[in-house]
């Protein structure tokens, strides 16, 4: 009986689990997936990341232009006075009305640039550079007419808070954009706008002829 016992126990049964092989092998599957679908999740994270950046500067630039037009914020230096249609060159409106903001520089420090900060405050120009700058705000107003209250143009690029000074900076160039996509394959270039824009600064004391002007309508064509 004794015997016959031992001789049962000594039989191998079925054994669960996997080999060391089996295991290797489910290992090298599942690195091969990964990596097959890694880019697909970079990609869709970098998308999220470059679509909240740009989310998130143009409500810097919305808060800029409200606190201009209100008054808290001081208008930004001018940049270019218009030419009288005697000075100027007719056949060119465009380039002499500065409708766009292709004319304003790149900016080469933070000088004359407002700081948004992480907290949602604006710093007046000549900002410091932290790390608590979220974006740069380059502005410049486009002044149309000599009239007190006949207002402005102003031109706003928006920077990421991580851009680098002392390397070399793009902005749009007549037809050429540099502004940055929201679907993107990396983190996108720090060193271009995440938005550039237009907008019209006026009072309730703008004249047409002036609102006019800042179209880019020849003088006789404003009466």
């Amino acid at each position: 009986m004794i015997k016959q016992k031992q001789q049962q126990n000594s039989c191998p049964g079925d054994e669960s689990g996997f080999t060391i092989i089996e295991s290797i092998v489910a290992l090298v599957v599942a690195a091969i997936l990964l990596t097959a679908i890694a880019p697909v999740i970079v990609l869709s994270t970098a998308t999220r990341v470059q679509a909240r950046r740009i989310e998130l500067a143009t409500q810097a630039v919305r808060t800029y232009i409200d606190g201009v037009r209100t008054g808290s914020i001081a208008p930004p230096q001018t940049i270019e006075t218009l030419l009288t249609n005697e000075a100027r060159n007719v056949e060119d409106d465009t380039e002499d009305y500065l409708i766009n903001i292709s004319k304003m520089g790149v900016p080469a420090n933070s000088t004359q640039l407002y700081c948004f900060k992480k907290n949602g405050i604006i710093d007046d120009p000549d900002c410091s550079a932290n790390a608590d700058n979220l974006f740069y705000i380059q502005a410049a107003r486009i002044i149309q007419s000599s009239g007190a209250n006949d207002g402005y143009r102003l031109g706003i690029r928006v920077y990421r808070g991580d851009i680098d000074f002392a390397q070399d900076i793009t902005a749009s160039d007549g037809d050429t954009k540099t502004t940055q996509m929201t679907f993107t394959g990396g983190l996108g270039s720090r060193q271009s706008p995440l938005i550039e824009m237009t907008t019209d600064i006026g009072s309730a004391e703008t004249s047409f002829r002036a609102l006019c002007q800042r179209l880019g309508v020849v003088d006789g064509a404003c009466n």
